[in-house]
């Protein structure tokens, strides 16, 4: 096989909205699961935590220790509960998109990659596209009055 052909087959369609599996985020309250989120961010993103906190650091242009990070990460430390830019920053520092999708969930919103803006708004355009076309016929029928 050549190399063109191994590239083809390792092919995968690219993922929508990623979302954490709800067994590693349940919480009984909105600051236990980010708790969660943010622990399993960490876990999961293979940077070691200095490293994460160093890039939050930069990013923030303050400080920010591995030591605020695990507070941020466990439940049971209520009181240390991360900041909305301090959250923006772990979701940057960790490439963890999954961050951003669990607050964005409930409202009825999706994370996703800026390059399928384009095909989203095609796809509105025809739905929109669609209802006029519906709408237009119903009227040529006399089936509908403004």
């Amino acid at each position: 096989m050549s190399a063109a052909q191994l590239d083809l087959l390792g092919w995968e369609a690219p993922q929508g909205a990623l979302a954490f599996a709800e067994r590693d985020v349940r919480g009984a309250t909105l600051a236990a699961r980010v708790s969660r989120a943010v622990s399993v961010s960490l876990r999961d993103c293979g940077r070691p935590r200095r490293v994460v906190a160093a890039t939050m650091s930069d990013l923030l242009g303050e400080a920010v220790s591995p030591a605020m990070l695990d507070a941020y990460a466990s439940v049971a430390r209520g009181e240390h509960r991360i900041s909305v830019p301090r959250y923006a920053a772990l979701a940057q520092a960790t490439a963890d998109r999954r961050l951003l999708e669990m607050l964005a969930a409930p409202m009825g919103l999706a994370v996703i990659d800026r390059h399928h803006l384009r095909l989203i708004e095609l796809a509105v355009l025809r739905q929109q596209e669609d209802a006029l076309r519906r709408r237009r016929q119903a009227l040529a029928r006399g089936g509908m009055t403004a």
